[in-house]
């Protein structure tokens, strides 16, 4: 059955409250993904890279609370707001750099894994930009936005709407 965007976001205005609180109920949950995050923390990996993996992730897994969240904290470290109105279609823009492209193609496959996994073509790229130590590194950066998606969108973790953003004029 095809359902339409329009009716998908229809359905999701009717339910967007959340439905629980995973921290309160199972504390062991928060602490397995903050020890996640820490680990992701002391990575040797450009801040502005890790916020691009997110957003990608999060878009690619529908995670409105995570894309509202890592958006900003983008825009924080100075990835400009073009670049981040363009990820969802980096290959067509050229406001990505080689490397940045590499991995959001990486992010993609892995996120998309069950499409086939991840090319050889695709890996061997990212592996002569980033090298083995840093590649991994990257893997456990999309594989932890991936988890705290799941995280998000199964709880329905809401967004709060933000007065204080402004509109670019």
């Amino acid at each position: 059955m095809f359902v339409s965007e329009l009716h998908v976001a229809k359905i999701n205005k009717k339910h967007m409250k959340e439905r629980m609180n995973i921290d309160k109920a199972e504390p062991g949950i928060y602490k397995a993904m903050d020890a996640s995050d820490e680990q992701v923390q002391v990575f040797h990996l450009d801040e502005k890279l890790k916020e691009l993996i997110r957003i990608r992730v999060s878009q690619i897994n529908g995670c409105g609370y995570c894309i509202n969240m890592h958006t900003k904290d983008a825009l924080k470290l100075g990835v400009t707001a073009q670049k981040i109105f363009a990820i969802s279609a980096w290959w067509e823009t050229p406001f990505f750099t080689e490397e940045e492209s590499a991995v959001l193609k990486l992010a993609e496959q892995v996120t998309l894994i069950s499409n086939g996994g991840v090319t050889d073509d695709v890996y061997n790229t990212a592996l002569n930009f980033l090298g083995e130590k840093k590649l991994a590194q990257v893997i456990f950066v999309i594989v932890t936005i991936n988890s705290w998606n799941r995280i998000a969108i199964s709880m329905h973790m809401v967004a709060k709407k933000d007065p204080s953003q402004i509109s670019l004029k």
